[in-house]
């Protein structure tokens, strides 16, 4: 199944969810048509599949080993959503793109507020501004929507609104 949804991430996050077909998507994901139904019985199944593998991937990239230092990991934290951006998705939110997509999917909007949740909790928990969860999630959101217009100038502005939040 990881191999499964580590190849269908790749494949909607390259050519987005209306383009890529049934053949592409499974030789995206490495298997014959007939295990990859086996796993993921249909296409919102196989969208689901790839976004909770993103989720797990980004989760990790960007929160596991950040510094002990709450100021050093907010630092850390932007920096590395800048660079998930630059390596990973340069166009915006793979969450977003799948819910605007199929926007009247409960599923994907149920996996698009859990996955921003988390980060929310995981940035306040990691940079000490418990309780402000929300405004971290404002500037992480900035931050990502703005990389592809802006690059690493994005990063730097995200930065100096988390030093304004911090110094609150």
């Amino acid at each position: 199944m990881s191999k499964i949804s580590e190849g269908l991430e790749r494949a909607f996050a390259s050519r987005g969810f209306a383009e890529p077909s049934v053949e592409d998507l499974r030789n995206a994901a490495g298997v014959s048509l007939r295990t990859l139904y086996k796993y993921t019985p249909s296409r919102a199944e196989m969208v689901l599949a790839a976004l909770e593998n993103r989720h797990k991937r980004y989760l990790s990239r960007v929160f596991d080993g950040l510094p002990e230092d709450h100021e050093m990991a907010l630092d850390t934290l932007l920096s590395r959503i800048g660079e998930w951006m630059a390596t990973e998705t340069s166009h915006g939110c793979l969450f977003h793109a799948a819910v605007a997509a199929e926007p009247g999917s409960q599923l994907l909007r149920v996996l698009l507020e859990r996955h921003k949740s988390d980060v929310a909790t995981r940035a306040a928990a990691a940079t000490g501004l418990r309780g402000e969860g929300t405004a971290l999630l404002l500037i992480i959101e900035g931050l990502t929507q703005t990389w592809p217009l802006r690059g690493e100038a994005a990063v730097d502005v995200a930065k100096r609104l988390g030093h304004v939040l911090r110094s609150r």
